[in-house]
């Protein structure tokens, strides 16, 4: 509250109600009676009552800030004259709550209109959307200022209405950095960031707000050299444009230059600490990033739920534990996260176990996290139920039940809940569509799993990406159309054609028997990535399933001359709350003679009995 404020209430009647008093306190959100106010409260002169008027104009903005919209809209019905600046509050206050229809009746019952109240409705109808009647406000305007101008210009863009917005612009009379930055911004949410780099570089002078939404709008394009070049140009840095720019560098693999930016920052506050916990863990240096959280002089709740996500993205579920322990405040997402990484590991006792303790603490879970849980642990059913019973599903909860049916080979019921998921009105993902294909895979609908994956670009609007074109890849040659595989390989865009779409191709012409076909594609597969076994190991199979001895061993030489090693195949199984790790011929476990020997005598002889040991007896497979 300002000085003069202050002076004007040492001279307000001692028995004026007590909520007069209370707007001394206007630098908090305290404990208002707007219901002491009536019209009888005011005994003073026009002084007296200017003074007031201009302080309940203040408490109706500061009330709309905290959300009481209601406790503002009485203490507005019982200002004796509300004055233009009043009105203009609470219109503003209606919309900043998002409440249109409330500020529209305000509006058109207001005795004179202002500048700031039809700019301020301006702004509201072009974030609803209506702009045909941001313009008629506008239209009707006697006095028009940057704001109103800036407002109708930003509905304009955020309506798709680029030329009208550039139109608009071109007439304003006076134009300063906001309606400048608003071009700029405008230009950049409709995807024309060349337009926006324009205009930057057209501005007469720049803030620090310009240089921020410029190098904002290059990121969001992947520009990422440009807006680093950007950012080295800009002359005063605020905290905003450090840290954008440090977690751009990280998130493109190039932490040894966010590091060296991160040491020269003036000051840094808890964002910045956790972008470089966050980024770190993404180039797989989760020690540095442990490094670094412990440098955090006051860790919040979000920095240690950065440390761990990054332990649970690692699989270092124990690590991820040992900070969960040591946190004196959880939030939900810290419980939904160590449910995640126990449910990633297996560990469902654990997972469940955290469950039921999240719910006794009187937390709400993540829906989707439960439904996942579920899913992973082989409880689909379970799974389903969750779904059943969410509240609200959201894009996350509807994929992740489709993931569920899609990974249990159950695809009609995954194809039935898409179905579901469209008739709500949810529009689906990129995400959603992997699942969808991978379920016309495994219930080999191949129809319809073309008709799915056209849909995507011709009826969503969604570009395909490599995860997608191995699943129509996968559903056509297990069809036996290896031809039409290879057509859809050929005719994709190059930058998608990645190790898991030849991979699919590869298995196809795999199951079909043409090691012709397949030589050629495991070749360009091992030249893709020359470091993975994937493709080193599915030629070699498919050598050694028709014979051919000497390919099989010229691709392990390979394999070998190039160091690639196999990673070995694993089972984990928990036995009473304790996990056991096995991988494919180990024999480290403290109970391995037991365990083999339980194979030989039971397991190993039943499998044989059924066949699936096609081409060994139980005795070779042990040794």
């Amino acid at each position: 509250m300002t000085r003069s404020i202050m002076l004007s209430f040492a001279f307000l009647p001692q028995r004026l109600p007590a909520v007069i008093q209370t707007l001394r306190q206007y630098n908090s959100c305290a404990q208002v009676e707007p219901n002491y106010l009536n019209s009888n409260s005011i005994e003073a002169g026009p002084d007296l009552s200017c003074s007031y008027t201009y302080s309940c104009n203040c408490e109706i903005t500061k009330l709309g800030r905290c959300g009481k919209v209601k406790d503002a809209r009485h203490l507005f019905d019982n200002m004796p004259q509300p004055d233009a600046v009043s009105y203009a509050s609470m219109i503003n206050v209606y919309l900043k709550n998002h409440d249109l229809p409330s500020a529209e009746r305000l509006f058109q019952a207001m005795p004179t209109s202002n500048v700031v109240a039809e700019s301020a409705m301006i702004s509201g109808y072009a974030k609803a959307g209506r702009i045909g009647d941001a313009r008629q406000v506008f239209d009707r305007m006697e006095n028009r200022n940057v704001y109103s101008w800036t407002s109708l210009i930003s509905g304009y863009f955020s309506c798709g209405q680029v030329d009208e917005a550039r139109r608009l612009f071109g007439h304003m009379p006076v134009k300063n950095a906001v309606s400048w930055t608003t071009m700029i911004l405008g230009y950049a949410r409709n995807n024309m960031v060349d337009e926006a780099r324009h205009v930057f570089n057209l501005m007469p002078e720049r803030n620090t707000v310009s240089w921020t939404v410029m190098i904002k709008a290059l990121i969001d394009n992947d520009q990422f050299d440009e807006a680093l070049s950007i950012f080295n140009d800009m002359p005063q840095r605020n905290l905003y444009s450090w840290n954008i720019i440090i977690f751009v560098l990280l998130i493109a693999n190039r932490a040894s230059e966010a590091i060296k930016l991160f040491d020269s920052m003036p000051c840094r506050n808890a964002i910045s600490w956790t972008t470089m916990v966050t980024g770190l863990a993404h180039n797989n240096m989760t020690q540095l990033a442990r490094e670094y959280f412990d440098r955090l002089p006051n860790k919040d709740v979000a920095a240690w739920n950065a440390m761990i996500a990054a332990y649970v993205d690692q699989g270092l579920v124990a690590e991820a534990a040992e900070l969960f322990s040591l946190m004196h405040e959880r939030n939900v997402v810290t419980w939904n996260l160590m449910i995640d990484g126990y449910t990633k590991s297996g560990s469902k006792e654990e997972a469940l176990k955290h469950l039921i303790l999240m719910l006794r603490f009187c937390f709400r879970p993540n829906g989707t996290t439960i439904v996942t849980m579920y899913s992973r642990n082989g409880d689909v059913t379970s799974a389903r139920f969750v779904f059943d019973h969410l509240r609200e599903k959201d894009m996350a909860s509807w994929n992740a039940m489709v993931s569920a049916y899609s990974n249990h080979g159950y695809g009609h019921h995954a194809l039935q809940v898409f179905a579901h998921m469209l008739r709500s009105g949810t529009k689906p993902d990129e995400i959603t569509f992997v699942g969808v294909l991978s379920a016309c895979s495994h219930a080999g609908l191949v129809n319809k799993g073309q008709r799915v994956f056209n849909s995507m670009s011709h009826v969503y609007d969604i570009v395909p990406k490599a995860q997608h074109y191995s699943c129509l890849v996968d559903i056509l040659g297990r069809a036996g159309l290896v031809d039409e595989a290879t057509k859809v390989v050929r005719m994709m865009p190059a930058s998608e054609k990645d190790a898991a779409v030849l991979g699919a191709l590869l298995g196809a012409y795999r199951f079909h028997g043409d090691i012709r076909m397949a030589s050629l594609i495991g070749e360009a597969l091992q030249e893709l990535e020359p470091g993975s076994a994937g493709g080193y190991v599915l030629l070699a199979t498919i050598y050694a399933a028709r014979g051919k001895w000497d390919e099989f061993a010229r691709v392990r030489k390979k394999m070998k001359e190039r160091k690639v090693n196999k990673v070995p195949g694993f089972s984990q199984i928990q036995v009473k709350g304790r996990s056991h790790v096995l991988y494919a011929r180990d024999r480290s476990h403290p109970q391995a003679a037991e365990i083999w020997g339980l194979l030989q005598e039971k397991l190993l002889p039943h499998m044989w009995e059924m066949r699936y040991s096609k081409y060994r007896s139980p005795e070779q497979e042990l040794n």
